[in-house]
């Protein structure tokens, strides 16, 4: 795994295997919060029962947790899809995120502190879609363009060898997706956070402001 690897044309093959059959597959798409599910739903709900799994222990309080929360399920209802939709909801346990990353706290975004948080939910993630039956899963953490899509990948591919169940690459970025979430979260009027979602990363941003 690289950062030279096309993860679009990757996901690209993947969804013309699935074009070719007549059932309709089920994903279980982690979210790390609605602006950033918004394009990932408009995309992929043309090939997949799609479940949200909304697991971030990561975020910093229960207050900005909730708040996230409640955005995802009103984009969900809101928004017209080919496919329903369903919410899952992870447990929100913090110190299980902070046992995560124990002795990284220090450094920065992009950093092995951040390796570490995305393993944990992609973790999680394999384990859920694997125990529930799904046919896929992935995250819509690499539409950012702060996330690392190569590292993203690495750990959903080594997730998906443990836990035994197809892992969807993706790099939502590519094909203007960023840009598209954006256009998007205005027109559902979404609340879009100024940073990933832990104290430290809430400490960077306000830092450079």
């Amino acid at each position: 795994m690289g950062e030279n690897v096309n993860y679009q044309l990757k996901m690209n093959k993947i969804l013309q295997e699935i074009e070719r059959k007549e059932a309709v597959p089920s994903l279980l798409l982690h979210s790390c919060c609605a602006p950033c599910s918004s394009y990932v739903l408009e995309y992929l709900s043309q090939y997949f029962n799609i479940t949200i799994f909304y697991y971030n222990p990561n975020i910093s309080d229960r207050t900005e947790y909730e708040k996230r929360v409640t955005e995802q399920k009103r984009l969900i209802r809101e928004m017209p899809v080919p496919y329903p939709v369903s919410f899952l909801e992870g447990a929100y346990n913090p110190a299980e995120w902070k046992q995560a990353i124990k002795g990284l706290e220090q450094l920065g975004e992009r950093s092995a502190r951040c390796y570490a948080c995305y393993r944990l939910r992609l973790d999680c993630a394999a384990k859920v879609a694997k125990e529930k039956g799904f046919d896929y899963f992935t995250t819509t953490l690499s539409i950012s363009p702060h996330k690392n899509a190569a590292w993203l990948n690495e750990i959903g591919e080594n997730m998906s060898e443990v836990y035994q169940i197809p892992y969807l690459y993706a790099d939502f970025k590519k094909k203007n997706g960023y840009k598209r979430s954006i256009e998007l979260s205005a027109q559902y009027h979404l609340y879009r956070q100024n940073y990933c979602g832990c104290s430290y990363s809430r400490s960077e941003y306000e830092h450079t402001r």
